[in-house]
């Protein structure tokens, strides 16, 4: 963050330790034995799982309940993790209003789900604190794929591919592995640095390397890793973020929603970021919310998420909107940036149009409103660089990679998943999903269709 902030009335140290102390703490506390135990004997076990069709990684959720409710956690992470290795992130920031628990059948006879997530929380720490490790590698193949990013679509594939035996190498931009489940989500979603607690459980299985601050595009191509790797798959994320399109967006105080959420994740002291007085945040997705509700929690006095469409086009879930509500963040639907406002070289509010829908199209009115701010971040989406595909017109579909439904691009044994490809939910679960169905279909390719034997699985103890 530009140290510039540190004047005009964006400053850190707003609140005291013990309040960012608690401002920043778990969101939703784990469960104790009794409390998980309580909550698990509310599931019916339907026969027909709605839960688990809603599951993008397909869980057999009715299974781990019910073994969570005849006290056996570990055997509960294990039917977790046999879908989805990163099951204990997916408990943490999966949007689970709207996906399992939306389609349980006590949210629909009595608008009180199952507590879905939490218990998949419960059995996966479980596993972890005691790095239960449930699977054993198979013979070495002899294979080697290169994974770029090391973020929750990399960390599964290069898991299931390890499993098969094969070798395989991480190649991640950053200082630390994690992707976005490091970087790029609220720091009271993910707490006690979780996410590097679970990259070393992931590549506990063995065979997986992770070369950090190696960029694709920087310090290697693609043709590169193509030469030297039997395969290699791409799940680099989504590095772009998309622009105002308004005058004066780069003025000092206007910043990119991703810089600021990354920043806090990594700060020790919450204390040292600075925060303006009054906040305006333009975006309507997870991202936006994430980074207003932090902003309030660091100190912001006022802090308005603007947004060009309606309430119900958010890509925001929900229950999200109405978190963000709760803590004192005002939403604002149907605006659009037209205009950043200065003073003296730095923001001092921002111009927004109001915009209505003409014929389903959205379209300015000419109505405008100002709003006073002091910081103005930018969470509108983001984006793929283009440039570092040599052949990106039949690589690319609307700006992201073209996969088929096995995630296989169109060059001959590249694979893609994760936020990066086209098609899908920008969501942990659905990266994960994708990095472990493009794993299983390289392993497919690279064994020429051969039937390998079932990796062993390890006795519970």
């Amino acid at each position: 963050m530009d140290e510039r902030l540190l004047q005009d009335g964006i400053v850190g140290n707003r609140l005291s330790p013990p309040t960012y102390a608690e401002n920043f703490a778990d969101l939703h506390p784990p469960l104790d034995q009794h409390e998980a135990l309580v909550e698990s004997d509310r599931c019916y076990f339907c026969y027909d799982a709605p839960c688990m069709q809603a599951c993008p990684t397909t869980i057999d959720i009715p299974l781990f309940i019910r073994q969570i409710s005849t006290g056996n956690p570990l055997g509960a992470a294990k039917t977790i993790f046999d879908q989805n290795i990163m099951g204990g992130m997916c408990a943490r920031v999966c949007p689970t209003e709207t996906l399992c628990e939306e389609a349980c059948v006590r949210e629909l006879a009595e608008g009180k789900p199952v507590k879905i997530g939490h218990l998949q929380r419960y059995a996966t720490d479980a596993a972890m604190a005691k790095n239960k490790q449930f699977y054993q590698r198979a013979a070495p193949t002899g294979k080697r794929i290169a994974v770029v990013g090391a973020g929750p679509a990399g960390l599964s594939a290069a898991h299931r591919l390890a499993l098969h035996g094969h070798e395989v190498i991480i190649f991640d931009a950053r200082p630390k592995a994690g992707g976005l489940n490091e970087y790029g989500i609220a720091a009271y979603k993910s707490t006690n640095n979780f996410a590097q607690a679970e990259v070393d459980y992931v590549t506990a299985i063995g065979g997986i390397e992770i070369r950090e601050n190696m960029a694709l595009g920087r310090d290697f191509s693609l043709d590169d890793l193509r030469g030297e790797f039997d395969a290699v798959f791409i799940g680099l994320g989504l590095a772009g973020v998309n622009a105002l399109r308004a005058d004066g967006e780069d003025l000092r105080g206007v910043e990119n929603a991703v810089d600021f959420i990354a920043a806090l994740r990594q700060a020790e002291d919450k204390g040292v970021l600075p925060i303006g007085r009054r906040v305006v945040v333009i975006g309507g997705g997870m991202t936006a919310i994430d980074a207003a509700v932090q902003a309030k929690l660091l100190g912001a006095e006022e802090v308005t998420v603007c947004y060009r469409r309606g309430q119900e086009q958010m890509n925001a879930s929900d229950y999200e909107q109405e978190l963000a509500k709760a803590n004192g963040v005002v939403i604002r639907h149907w605006l659009q940036p037209k205009r950043v406002l200065a003073t003296d070289g730095r923001v001092s509010g921002i111009e927004l149009e109001y915009t209505a829908l003409a014929d389903d199209r959205l379209a300015g009115t000419g109505r405008a409103l100002v709003l006073e701010a002091d910081q103005v971040f930018k969470a509108i989406g983001q984006s793929l660089d283009a440039s570092l595909w040599s052949d990106a017109g039949s690589f690319l579909q609307n700006g992201k990679i073209k996969v088929d439904a096995e995630g296989h691009t169109s060059i001959p044994n590249v694979w893609a998943g994760g936020d990066c490809v086209a098609g899908g939910e920008d969501l942990t679960v659905w990266a994960t999903r994708q990095g472990r169905d493009a794993a299983e279909s390289i392993h497919r390719s690279l064994t020429a269709q051969r039937a390998p034997a079932a990796p062993a699985a390890l006795e519970l103890a």
